[in-house]
């Protein structure tokens, strides 16, 4: 299918296309995407020949890694020799913060105000572990995200490395990276981006931007599994990165089976040094590529242009009824955080629920984060149900 369309129609056989209940409408992909049914089926095929571990070859195998490889690198710029498989965001994190340079007396690593756990504990360990210290980018009312960080950017000279998000995890609010990373890049620091709440739904443009590592999952909006997801790394750190772990399918496959203990094998090209060890097994393999593949077939616009339809129809229903003060300002065209009045929370959160409607409500915000199988139709009743309860 290469064109997504409101049509009740085409809508209705998008939907079909994931394992959903009838009846619920599921909003919840920020947290976990919904499975698709060619995904499920992609992890049932290989489990089924899981019995016949002598079947297929060590050519097969790496030429399925590098298809993988291939298509998870068209979100990515298109820049396969900078693409490593690790098993979390966390993970390739700890890969940016193990290979730049931080030091005391001074040096800071600039987050967010509620920045996602798993791109802020490892540099709370990098700094105790170093000396330097954690610098907060808060809002001030009225402000966004944005103006935030470049406001700290500004007050703290000691930063040397910025660890952020194109959309906040909490409530979809845009950071707005062409301006970001610039003024990153002019004060010679290192950029990090944790892309999780992004990537298989927005551009991007590295080019543009220039990070040190680019982090997602490959759970959210790139619809496949846990325990893969995706690490990619600029140049420099392809040629002198070190790994946190080391295993031989990382090395050169002839030098690493000469067994010299006085020789270190070198890496294998490009970010395949950070590949970690045992992630890359056959099944989650598989379900990615029927992920990705899926994406690809639909195209990156169209997926856009359908997500942020949805939203617009949100937004729009909100202000219909009443209710857009409850939306994020400038939140992402994919996902948005409502705030309902916090007396009234919890029962906004029992109304969604008896209404078999799935979201995330977590410290006072509902996360509402569709995909295609939902129709922008869809949210009037959702918002017909948030108007009752809040009644």
């Amino acid at each position: 299918m290469s064109m997504i369309n409101a049509d009740p129609a085409k809508t209705e056989a998008m939907r079909a296309q994931f394992e959903l209940p009838a009846g619920m409408t599921y909003l919840n992909t920020s947290s976990h995407a919904p499975m698709l049914r060619g995904v499920l089926a992609a992890g049932q095929a290989v489990l089924a020949r899981s019995g016949t571990p002598w079947s297929g070859t060590d050519a097969d195998w790496n030429a399925g890694v590098e298809r993988v490889r291939a298509l998870a690198a068209r979100w990515l710029d298109g820049d396969v020799e900078g693409v490593a498989f690790v098993p979390s965001a966390a993970y390739g994190i700890a890969v940016a913060a193990r290979n730049l340079p931080l030091s005391g007396g001074g040096d800071a690593v600039l987050v967010l105000d509620g920045q996602f756990p798993s791109n802020l504990l490892v540099w709370q360990q990098r700094c105790m572990e170093t000396g330097a210290r954690i610098v907060v980018a808060r809002r001030e009312p009225g402000q966004d995200w944005t103006d935030a960080v470049l406001a700290t950017l500004e007050r703290d000279a000691g930063i040397r490395i910025a660890t952020l998000p194109q959309a906040h995890w909490h409530d979809g609010a845009m950071l707005d990276l062409d301006r970001i990373a610039p003024q990153v890049r002019a004060r010679g620091a290192g950029l990090v981006l944790d892309l999780s709440q992004s990537l298989g739904a927005l551009a991007v443009d590295l080019a543009r931007w220039r990070p040190d590592f680019v982090v997602s999952v490959g759970y959210k909006w790139l619809l496949g599994v846990t325990g893969l997801s995706l690490l990619w790394a600029a140049p420099h750190w392809r040629e002198h990165g070190v790994s946190i772990e080391q295993h031989w399918s990382a090395r050169d496959a002839h030098a690493v089976w000469r067994f010299d203990p006085q020789v270190i094998p070198p890496y294998r090209a490009g970010a395949r040094r950070f590949d970690a060890g045992g992630v890359i097994e056959l099944q989650r393999l598989k379900m990615f590529e029927a992920a990705l593949l899926h994406l690809q077939a639909w195209g990156a616009r169209a997926v856009l242009a359908h997500l942020r339809a949805t939203t617009d129809a949100l937004d729009a229903a909100l202000d219909d009824v009443g209710l857009s003060s409850w939306n994020t300002t400038l939140h992402a065209p994919h996902f948005t955080g409502l705030r309902p009045p916090q007396e009234r929370f919890s029962t906004v959160v029992a109304a969604l629920r008896e209404a078999n409607i799935a979201c995330t409500a977590r410290y006072g915000v509902l996360r509402i984060a569709p995909h295609l199988h939902v129709a922008p139709t869809d949210m009037q009743r959702v918002v017909g149900v948030l108007a009752r309860a809040a009644s």
